[in-house]
């Protein structure tokens, strides 16, 4: 029985809540929220980098770490 690294399971869990800020953030470019409730740096739209910085890690992460792969380096 082969053993699965943590780090796979790591990248599964950053490529979730990648994928889930990086919709809010998108959903807040399309409906914006009222000027009164926005934050401070909003038009930085953070959501959306962040959330796709973190996908694109998890993304990495559950790829090179992925169970069946041959890591015999």
């Amino acid at each position: 029985m082969e053993r699965v690294s943590i780090w796979f399971f790591v990248g599964i869990c950053l490529l979730v809540i990648g994928v889930l800020i990086f919709a809010t953030g998108i959903y807040e470019l399309i409906v914006p929220p009222p000027v009164a409730t926005r934050v401070v740096l909003y038009q930085l739209h953070a959501n959306v980098w962040w959330g796709g910085l973190l996908a694109a890690l998890g993304a990495f992460y559950s790829w090179h770490f992925r169970p069946g792969r041959s890591n015999a380096a």
